[in-house]
Parts: C-alpha cells; sequence; structure tokens
C-alpha cells in the first residue's frame, strides 16, 4: 500500500461566483465555436418540408447572437468580481509588478514548459504564468466580443450593438474585423486544449484537487503553504488597518486645529 505523509488543509480558493463564471464561459465558448464555425462556412444541405424548418441557419445565427450577450455580460461580471472577490481572484494577482511574480513565472516555465522539474507551485490560486495567460485571455476576451458586435451592429438597430459600431471602420473594414474575429475563435480553442491538459497536469504532480476545485471551491494546500498564506493576508489586512487608524487620527488632529 502507498500512501503520503501530508499535512494537509482545506482552502477555500474559488467562490461561487468564480465558479458560476467559469462553467458558463466555457459552455459559452463551445456554442460560440460551433455556431461561428456554421456561420463561417454553412454546409449545402436543405431540409425538406415546411420552410419554417429549413431557417436552420437563422437558428444557428440567433444561438450565436444570444450566446455572445450572455459570454459579454458573463465577461463584465467577471471584471467586477476583480474587485470584491476574495484574495485568489483580485486583479493584483494577474500582473506581475513583484520580483516573486516574475520568479515564480519562472519555475512554472521549468515545470510545464521545460519539464526539468517536477515540483509542485507553492501558489494556492493560479501561479503567477497562469495569472500572466489569464490576463492576455481577458484582453484577447475583449478584442473578441469588440469585433464581433461591431459585426452585429452592421445589421441590428438595437442600441447596445449600435455602441460598437465604429470598430469596423477603426480596423479597415468587415474583411479584416471577421479575420480578426476567426483568429481569436482558433486561439480559444487552441487555450482550451492546452488548459485542460495543464490542469489534469498539476493535478497529477501536486495533487492538490486542482481539477475538483472548480467544482466545489476547496484545495488541499500542504499546511505551511496555508499558513504562509494566511499569515501574509493578516499582515496585509494590519497594515490596512494601520493606515485607516493614521487617516483617521490625522483627520481628528485637523479638525482640533480647525476648532
Amino acid at each position: 500500500m502507498k500512501s503520503r505523509k501530508t499535512h494537509l488543509r482545506e482552502v477555500y480558493v474559488w467562490e461561487l461566483p468564480v465558479r458560476f463564471y467559469h462553467w458558463i464561459n466555457a459552455a459559452c465558448i463551445l456554442v460560440l465555436c460551433i455556431t461561428g464555425f456554421i456561420i463561417a462556412d454553412p454546409p449545402a444541405f436543405v431540409i425538406s418540408g415546411e420552410a419554417y424548418f429549413n431557417y436552420w441557419f437563422g437558428v444557428a445565427r440567433f444561438i450565436h447572437f444570444v450566446t455572445a450577450f450572455v459570454f459579454f455580460f458573463n465577461f463584465v461580471f467577471r471584471l467586477y468580481w476583480g474587485f470584491v472577490g476574495n484574495t485568489f481572484s483580485r486583479w493584483y494577482n494577474y500582473i506581475p509588478l513583484k520580483k516573486a511574480q516574475w520568479r515564480e513565472i519562472w519555475q512554472v516555465i521549468q515545470v510545464d514548459v521545460l519539464q526539468v522539474n517536477n515540483h509542485a507551485i507553492e501558489s494556492i490560486g493560479h501561479n503567477a504564468l497562469a495569472n500572466v495567460i489569464y490576463f492576455s485571455m481577458f484582453l484577447a476576451f475583449l478584442v473578441q466580443c469588440f469585433t464581433g458586435f461591431g459585426l452585429y451592429a452592421k445589421m441590428s438597430q438595437a442600441v447596445f450593438p449600435q455602441l460598437f459600431a465604429w470598430i469596423v471602420p477603426l480596423l479597415g473594414g468587415d474583411m479584416v474585423t471577421r479575420e480578426i474575429h476567426h483568429f481569436l475563435m482558433w486561439f480559444f480553442i487552441l487555450f482550451t486544449m492546452v488548459h485542460i491538459y495543464l490542469v489534469f497536469y498539476h493535478d497529477y504532480i501536486e495533487r492538490r484537487g486542482v481539477t475538483s476545485s472548480i467544482i466545489g471551491g476547496w484545495k488541499f494546500i500542504e499546511e505551511e503553504v496555508a499558513e504562509r498564506e494566511e499569515n501574509r493576508e493578516i499582515g496585509i489586512f494590519n497594515k490596512q488597518r494601520r493606515k485607516l487608524i493614521r487617516k483617521v487620527e490625522q483627520e481628528e488632529l485637523n479638525r482640533a486645529k480647525d476648532e
């Protein structure tokens, strides 16, 4: 019998809104890719019977447009949650401004790309390289939404799509806009394949419940790593508390001087 003598602690990493965002986003990308392929290169067949049943292409376009709205507003919600969510979903994780983040990026490259070692990365949430990649994905989401709604604005009089009507002229016309929109679709497909592989790979080498965490929210983290993160959060909280106390004291001092 094989066993590991490791002290682990359950850490609630991915909150329910983040998990909802993830799976809604995944479903939207799947539907948008399928309907996008149909729109770009519709199959040449006709269903016999009433004309109503031959409107399948219009249905495919309708599904694509509705899903695009869901995708966009789901993404807007994620932008909001990056400011109000827990420490693992905050935006300051996604931009590497600290030396420690760059060191971790190199460590992850050694594990995921070069595969020169298989040591677990100590990050409890996303590792630093994953955060940078996800940030680039968020930018790609924005470009995809802008180009998609820019193209849609030419066939819709609704107020929301018209907000993006300036995109097509800016990019030089329909053809260039469609090419960018189509290229990004392949980028998302490639990202999804790599993402799924790395999730299972890290689940195998780290054994922290990476795969199940996006369903239940919990990860199993080494005791010392979890305690270090807990102390870091306490330090940040105390620092913010001290700043607030100094601010209040300064305001009271200024008020006393005025009186």
